[in-house]
């Protein structure tokens, strides 16, 4: 009898759960399932491999310790893996996901970082120290302009140096004790600073900063050496100190006019924080504002930009640019545009030109991206790869989700990683945040819709906070009324889409959706509202109507 420690059942409904997940496996005679005790008893064969149940259990969001009184500590039933070594290549969320869970699966994993420091972009350039400098500019803004009567206006007092050094402080505080910690304490893993390539499919090369190399061998390599900002081949700009993104997030002072090149996430957070903040903005967009998502978003986006006083040039494209010292000079097909800073945001590409993917045979897009299928794996067996060095979305969450994906199947588990409702979030203010098909989409895979676009001043909540900028935008099969795809520009609209997407994971129809108990008075109440709409007139309904 192999007896594992369940933790994460939260009611005795688990428990049926938990028995038809390890009943299907191979080698499982019979399953019993308590959930007062948080066990469950496996009656095994000879050949059943206990980690098999642990990781079938870890991908239902449960946790399984083997306890100490139970038969399967003999190597019968626990695969040996104290001798497997996993090589990582890249030290950020993906990279430490994987890590983490190919030690919690027996391997010793070896991490090499060519960067200064270790964690990536996310908690480095990226996701931390943006959402810290957007947070800012979102209570300068409200200060300097709120919608309650009573509520005296006012400029804030700002020193752009001091939340610099603000933002720095907790990047380096979380990086300390979301990667760095990690390090220091888990004694299966290792750090080898340098800049790593492939010799062939198991041995990997390392140009260390002394000059040295160092070859190692690995049972499995992860990729994980995210991406870099992607510089347009414009005429003169390399001759200019334009800035990234990093740059932009760390600047000690404000521009008095600063222009963005760029249209997506990236460009459009950073040019609305800095416009918050107190600069004059131009946003150069080759085509409109999220040209690929649902038109809807960007052109009511453009509409609050504007309201704000952020200049938005939509098909426009910088031909040439000078710089003379202090100023930038744009030369676009919309006139010529002078400003003091410049920040380039058109995009990122993988970083993996420098890692001699064909030696080991490693299949790339044409972008130069790590291809891999759903259980993180290249065509090559036993090398892997997560987050943006991989065609896979570009997104923190994905790249850990991955990892984690990654390091649980080199030990001998068996997960994949499904996409189809993965939710993203554009954080401008109003949110942008979309989940599953557009109707664009929906209409490229034969699926036929029906949709429904809810403004925002339908929703009691957004009255009552004086914000009704955007709209809920559902998208269903028009077959069956089944919810696939979700569009929302909405102040906070981020905390909405995740509802949407556990709908859409769960199949639900808009009818039912409609149906659901929202509690009153929530923005997400507005996903309730709109499913609504696809039977009913909800401006003739009234407060809390069913």
């Amino acid at each position: 009898m192999i007896k594992l420690s369940i933790q994460g059942m939260t009611c005795p409904s688990c428990a049926p759960k938990v028995h038809n997940k390890i009943i299907k496996l191979d080698g499982v005679h019979d399953v019993s399932v308590s959930y007062a005790e948080s066990l469950v008893s496996i009656t095994p064969s000879e050949d059943f491999n206990v980690q098999s149940a642990i990781d079938a259990l870890e991908s239902e969001g449960y946790q399984a310790y083997i306890q100490e009184n139970s038969c399967c500590t003999s190597d019968q039933f626990v695969s040996n893996k104290k001798d497997l070594h996993v090589a990582i290549i890249g030290s950020g969320s993906g990279a430490f996901a994987c890590a983490t869970k190919a030690a919690e699966g027996g391997a010793k994993v070896t991490i090499i970082e060519g960067a200064d420091v270790i964690g990536g972009c996310c908690v480095n350039v990226g996701c931390v120290p943006s959402k810290i400098l957007i947070r800012a500019a979102q209570l300068a803004e409200q200060q300097r302009n709120n919608p309650f009567a009573g509520l005296e206006n006012h400029q804030p007092q700002l020193n752009r140096a001091l939340l610099s050094q603000q933002q720095s402080a907790r990047v380096e505080e979380l990086r300390h004790a979301k990667y760095q910690n990690i390090l220091d304490t888990n004694p299966s893993l290792s750090l080898i600073k340098g800049y790593a390539r492939f010799k062939n499919a198991n041995t990997l090369i390392i140009d260390k900063p002394d000059g040295d190399q160092q070859e190692i061998s690995a049972d499995r390599i992860l990729i994980a050496t995210g991406s870099t900002p992607t510089i347009p081949a414009i005429n003169g700009l390399n001759d200019t100190p334009f800035w990234t993104s990093t740059e932009a997030l760390f600047a000690s002072a404000l521009p008095e006019h600063l222009v963005v090149i760029g249209s997506s996430v990236v460009a459009l957070e950073i040019a609305q924080a800095y416009r918050r903040l107190g600069s004059e903005v131009t946003v150069l967009a080759r085509h409109t504002l999220l040209y690929r998502e649902d038109p809807l978003l960007g052109e009511e986006l453009e509409k609050c930009f504007k309201k704000e006083g952020i200049n938005v040039l939509t098909d426009t494209s910088a031909n040439n640019i000078a710089h003379d010292g202090k100023h930038f000079v744009i030369d676009s097909n919309n006139g010529r545009i002078t400003s003091d800073k410049l920040l380039v945001t058109t995009g990122r590409h993988a970083n993996t030109e420098k890692l001699n993917l064909k030696a080991a045979g490693i299949q790339v897009t044409e972008l130069g991206e790590v291809m891999v299928d759903a259980k993180m794996q290249t065509n090559v067996e036993g090398i892997y790869a997560a987050g943006d060095c991989s065609n896979m979305p570009q997104f923190v969450y994905v790249a850990a989700a991955a990892g984690s994906r990654a390091g649980t199947n080199m030990t001998g588990g068996d997960v994949s990683l499904d996409l189809s409702t993965m939710p993203a979030v554009i954080f401008t203010d109003p949110q942008v945040a979309t989940v599953g098909f557009t109707e664009a989409h929906a209409k490229q895979q034969g699926i036929d819709t029906i949709s429904r676009v809810l403004p925002m001043e339908n929703v009691p909540r957004a009255l009552a906070n004086f914000e009704t900028d955007g709209f809920i935008k559902l998208v269903a099969e028009e077959s069956t009324g089944t919810l696939i795809g979700a569009q929302i520009l909405a102040h906070e609209g981020g905390e909405l889409i995740q509802s949407a997407a556990i709908a859409i994971h769960n199949k639900m129809t808009v009818e039912e959706l409609a149906g659901q108990l929202f509690p009153y008075l929530t923005m997400v109440e507005g996903l309730k509202l709109c499913a609504q709409t696809f039977h009913k007139d909800v401006s003739e309904l009234s407060c809390c109507a069913a």
